[in-house]
């Protein structure tokens, strides 16, 4: 058993057989799925899949690829979608300085404004971060008291791990902790078993032995063994408690969907 803490079940990749993606997803074990949204319109995607779904939940927010589309009435939009009890978090947010998308500057904007929405409602953030730790660092130690959240993927350094830890944020591992070029094996070992969490965040990022094909939720099987292998930890065991701390971020409640 695990849990898939981060995928998009709402994109294209998915359109000819989202019914069976579920499916073999809880053949694998996978005992619960958050769609995370990157649009406010894709939240809304979300959000209707978590009403057919009772063991699928959605976030809302502006991806930081997106952020640089928004107009006036976008802050308005994605709170008013946080009102769904089906949503349970805000993002996908975040800093991208790989691609550079978006202007940073206009990145650090909309993200502080979802930062704002998350201690306004009460919501974790799902936080996207790559090469861009330094702004993240600052980010961090810059948060209001009690402003809780996820930086999911992770592929930082050793500054913004420390600066995650401080803030006593969940660390999320996707396929990458399976790929041999994967160098990240203290970090994995450094997050408190009570802040760790895994991902796919498919369709992108399969783990090995699917790598370069379309991912799923029920790969994160895949990337839960390994990573408990990183930390020296019973698979079986960590995958459990995967779905505990997926269902405590995101307070979902009892064991059952």
């Amino acid at each position: 058993m695990t849990f898939d803490s981060h995928c998009h079940l709402t994109a294209e990749a998915f359109d000819t057989d989202r019914d069976d993606v579920l499916a073999r997803a809880r053949a694998a074990g996978v005992a619960g799925m958050v769609s995370i949204a990157s649009t406010p319109d894709d939240a809304d995607a979300a959000r209707g899949l978590a009403a057919r779904h009772a063991d699928v939940w959605a976030t809302a927010g502006v991806h930081p690829h997106e952020s640089g589309t928004v107009d006036g009435d976008w802050v308005a939009e994605v709170a008013a979608r946080l009102e769904d009890p089906r949503v349970v978090a805000v993002g996908e947010c975040g800093l991208e300085f790989h691609y550079d998308v978006a202007p940073r500057d206009v990145q650090l904007d909309v993200l502080d404004a979802q930062i704002h929405l998350a201690d306004t409602h009460d919501l974790p953030l799902i936080v996207h971060s790559r090469d861009a730790d330094e702004d993240m660092i600052r980010v961090l130690r810059g948060l209001p008291r009690g402003v809780r959240g996820v930086l999911h993927c992770f592929t930082g350094g050793d500054a913004l791990l420390d600066a995650a830890l401080e803030a006593d944020w969940y660390v999320s591992f996707s396929g990458i902790a399976t790929f041999k070029r994967f160098d990240g094996g203290d970090r994995v070992r450094r997050v408190p078993g009570d802040r760790i969490l895994v991902e796919t965040d498919s369709p992108y990022l399969a783990p090995v032995p699917f790598r370069g094909k379309r991912n799923e939720p029920a790969h994160v099987v895949h990337t839960t063994r390994v990573v408990a292998e990183l930390r020296g930890e019973a698979p079986d065991a960590f995958g459990t408690r995967m779905v505990r701390n997926a269902r405590t971020f995101y307070r979902l409640g009892g064991e059952d969907a």
